[in-house]
């Protein structure tokens, strides 16, 4: 059996790496509802939707699920570094919603087929994309032992001049030890253009700061990343950028949440298509006031589609551009 693949198509301009996973969500009556996720699937996903040419370069499992992860990427029309399925199960995570959709999560992730995967075999399949413009990694592919895997890739693909953009997006359930988890964050965002954290993340990456905003600044300080994209649940979101200008922003039409599953790789998908969108000679060049807002807001509209689902339900690039019509912001 092989996956269909267009790795070698020239249109390709954005590389994830990371995790794709299967959750078991919940359900009140104590059911579990089986949906394709994990936050770099769900990201990878989220860009082919929006119309950014996307490969995904990890391995995916021959079994049934494997089979289910391959065709949630073939149509939302993202191309496969590795079309032969593995034999190695596909990961899994229970996750468990509170009564405001916000999920927790726990992880079964030994010996399965999105870790199947060499430093060497993802600059590789890198290198062999004439039009790659940006590699984006994080959350589960973070934890400290695949750095050997990850790391490298990151460096290589910054010293090739590509951005690097990456979603610390912690989860320490999935770390048996908590401080070699953080220290292999902060190690990863040292290859980083663009850093996504959450207001939790900077919790869990014990970040020093009096405030949320103080601690996301620190952050973008203490590594040579160009800008830091911060999510602040209902609150909206921050886009800061090296030098001090930042913008926050907030939408002032109403969303109805259903689950926030998904909701950070939906806003980072909604970003890097932003981003791809500027008609810029380099995508590291600093933004103006009015950029910087135009990205955060097209990232913003992505996430809130996104919650107004059950698990994650990426929008399409028609539906962000439907919603930013008209809509209004704060902040």
């Amino acid at each position: 059996m092989v996956f269909p693949s267009r790795t070698a198509q020239p249109d390709v301009q954005v590389a994830t790496a990371g995790e794709a996973l299967f959750d078991l969500i919940e359900e009140p009556d104590g059911r579990l509802r089986p949906c394709a996720g994990g936050a770099v699937y769900n990201l990878t996903r989220a860009l082919g939707l929006q119309g950014v040419g996307t490969l995904y370069l990890n391995p995916l499992s021959a079994d049934r699920l494997g089979r289910q992860l391959a065709q949630g990427l073939r149509a939302a029309a993202v191309a496969l570094a590795v079309p032969e399925p593995v034999a190695l199960p596909t990961s899994l995570a229970l996750a468990a919603l509170d009564g405001a959709g916000k999920a927790s999560y726990g992880f079964y992730r030994d010996g399965v087929a999105d870790r199947a995967i060499t430093a060497q075999a993802l600059n590789a399949a890198c290198a062999a994309q004439p039009r790659l413009q940006i590699v984006a990694t994080g959350c589960l592919a973070l934890v400290a032992p695949d750095a050997a895997k990850y790391q490298p890739w990151l460096a290589a693909q910054r010293a090739a001049g590509r951005m690097v953009v990456v979603d610390a997006n912690l989860r320490l359930s999935a770390a048996g030890d908590a401080d070699s988890y953080r220290a292999n964050v902060h190690q990863a965002l040292q290859h980083a253009h663009l850093i996504k954290v959450s207001d939790d993340d900077l919790e869990a990456l014990d970040v020093p700061g009096i405030s949320v905003i103080g601690r996301a600044q620190q952050l973008l300080q203490s590594t040579p990343a160009q800008w830091l994209a911060l999510t602040l649940g209902a609150r909206g979101a921050m886009l800061l950028q090296r030098g001090g200008a930042a913008c926050q922003a907030r939408e002032r039409r109403p969303v109805d949440v259903v689950d926030t599953v998904g909701a950070g790789d939906c806003f980072l998908a909604g970003l890097i298509a932003a981003l791809l969108e500027r008609a810029v000679p380099s995508l590291l060049a600093p933004m103006d006031e009015p950029d910087l807002r135009a990205v955060l807001q097209h990232a913003l509209v992505s996430a809130s589609l996104c919650v107004q689902r059950a698990g994650c339900a990426p929008p399409t690039r028609a539906e962000v551009k439907q919603r930013m019509a008209g809509n209004d912001f704060e902040g």
